[in-house]
């Protein structure tokens, strides 16, 4: 069971006005950013290394804070609260996983969280259940998370982040290091999250995890968002693609190089291919 039903739909739930950010040393990671994010969306946060997509995700729970313009977390100000109260809302998964795990087993790091949320005994436990079924975690649970291999310890991560009962999950570079069945599983798992109610952001350089999982794709380059489009319109621009330095999935390469003989530009899945190869064929035979 959830501990609380998720009922975000259609809701804003995040919003950037014009956010900059300069880190020590002069460094501008973001030059302006307006941004707005609906309650059950799956967002994929996409760019080249430097292009600000880290940047900007951590101001969506407090990890940074703004050094220009405006962010609101369901519509209130973020400078008004605490990082408390913004990661009951807002929980982040880092891409290291070995950042966010210190206790000596699975069941103590996915209380902790909620422990400090000042959760009851009980409401602890059901937290604590609940993030175990959800990510898999039933025979490791007693194991030191430090012990485990690298997608266990991913799995335990999120776990920790899933059991403080966020409305919206950031996960970054999720599949980073897990080989293809344990990318498919955790990929799975969040999106029966997102099904469940829970909006997603995913921020990630590997455009086919992007084709296959969101709904909407935020380009960054430079600080700058460059394209704010749905997963199509994403990869029908392959040169912005490449200007942003990203490599487009397979099957849309595939699609772009079969485009002179009739064949969509904006395929992004084996199934949109094989429906477009019947098309020109004239039809199932």
């Amino acid at each position: 069971m959830i501990p609380k039903p998720i009922t975000d739909q259609g809701r804003r739930v995040i919003s950037m006005h014009d956010v900059k950010h300069t880190y020590d040393g002069g460094i501008e990671a973001l030059k302006g950013v307006n941004f707005n994010m609906r309650g059950g969306e799956y967002i994929a946060i996409v760019g080249g290394n430097g292009s600000g997509k880290t940047t900007l995700a951590k101001h969506m729970n407090g990890l940074l804070r703004p050094t220009g313009g405006k962010v609101e977390l369901f519509e209130k100000d973020t400078s008004k609260m605490t990082v408390a109260e913004m990661s009951k809302l807002v929980g982040y998964a880092f891409q290291n996983p070995d950042h966010q795990l210190f206790c000596a087993t699975v069941d103590e790091e996915l209380a902790f969280g909620p422990q400090n949320l000042g959760c009851t005994k009980d409401e602890v436990w059901l937290r604590v259940e609940y993030a175990v079924q959800t990510m898999g975690l039933q025979s490791i649970r007693k194991l030191p998370p430090l012990s485990l291999n690298l997608g266990q310890r991913r799995r335990i991560s999120i776990a920790s982040i899933i059991a403080m009962d966020p409305n919206v999950l950031i996960l970054d570079e999720p599949t980073t290091g897990l080989d293809l069945t344990e990318s498919a599983d955790l990929m799975a798992v969040v999106r029966k999250l997102n099904v469940d109610g829970r909006t997603i952001v995913l921020i990630t350089h590997e455009m086919k995890l992007v084709a296959e999982h969101a709904n909407r794709v935020v380009m960054m380059a430079n600080g700058r968002i460059v394209l704010d489009s749905d997963a199509k319109g994403a990869f029908s621009d392959h040169e912005l693609l490449r200007q942003s330095r990203l490599t487009p999935p397979p099957i849309s390469e595939l699609a772009h190089r079969l485009s002179p003989q009739g064949i969509s530009r904006d395929v992004i899945s084996p199934a949109e291919m094989a429906f477009e190869l019947m098309r020109l064929r004239g039809g199932p035979r």
